[in-house]
């Protein structure tokens, strides 16, 4: 039993055999009881690394081209840091980490040690980065956004989304929503945002445009 609780008020007791935990792993992901992202990230960040790792023979190989070695960093590696990224908060800090790792990994895959000197623009252009991880990630938030608006009006997904809560937020800083990065990212209204998703070509461009916009 857990209950997502982002102030820490409400403190749960355990019923007989049932036990009270503070995050659990559910269909692969990390769910924590403060309902926020950060933890799964960091998750993420470290399953990827030791994945990189296990491979590390085959980023010694000379035999192996880099054409090859790039495309298995992209088929194996990072997929495992992408795996359910469609749900994520990505705040400032989670999208630097995020970055980070991918030079770690381009860096690992060419062996560069830190005497080298390289700098991360000269390792991108090397492998012709045109997006950065980070910018995959918001892609198939914007893209999973479009799907959730497309369904019926009634569907669980579409009414946790984009349906209202009674009440007022605490105040200092609020925390950032799944939304708000929606927002963010289009520099549109929800609402009007909802509206564009509804034309799935429409906001396909439109997710395009809003990752190639400096963040």
């Amino acid at each position: 039993m857990m209950v997502v609780n982002c102030n820490n008020v409400v403190k749960p007791k355990a019923i007989g055999n049932c036990e009270v935990v503070s995050s659990y792993i559910y269909l692969g992901s990390l769910v924590p009881d403060s309902g926020g992202s950060v933890d799964e990230i960091k998750r993420r960040i470290a399953i990827t690394r030791s994945a990189m790792e296990k491979l590390s023979e085959i980023w010694r190989d000379r035999n192996i081209t880099k054409a090859t070695k790039t495309r298995l960093v992209r088929s194996l590696v990072f997929p495992v840091l992408l795996y359910g990224a469609e749900t994520w908060t990505v705040r400032e800090s989670e999208r630097k980490r995020i970055d980070d790792l991918e030079m770690w990994c381009w860096r690992r895959m060419l062996r560069i040690s830190w005497t080298q000197r390289r700098t991360n623009i000269s390792i991108l252009q090397e492998f012709k980065v045109t997006q950065r991880l980070s910018a995959i990630v918001h892609s198939r938030i914007l893209r999973y956004f479009g799907h959730i608006t497309r369904k019926e009006d009634d569907a669980m997904e579409r009414l946790v989304v984009q349906g209202r809560v009674d009440g007022t937020r605490p105040r200092l800083r609020p925390s950032m929503r799944w939304t708000d990065q929606v927002k963010a990212l289009t520099g549109s209204p929800l609402n009007l945002c909802g509206r564009n998703a509804v034309n799935r070509e429409a906001w396909r461009e439109t997710a395009k445009n809003a990752v190639q916009r400096p963040q």
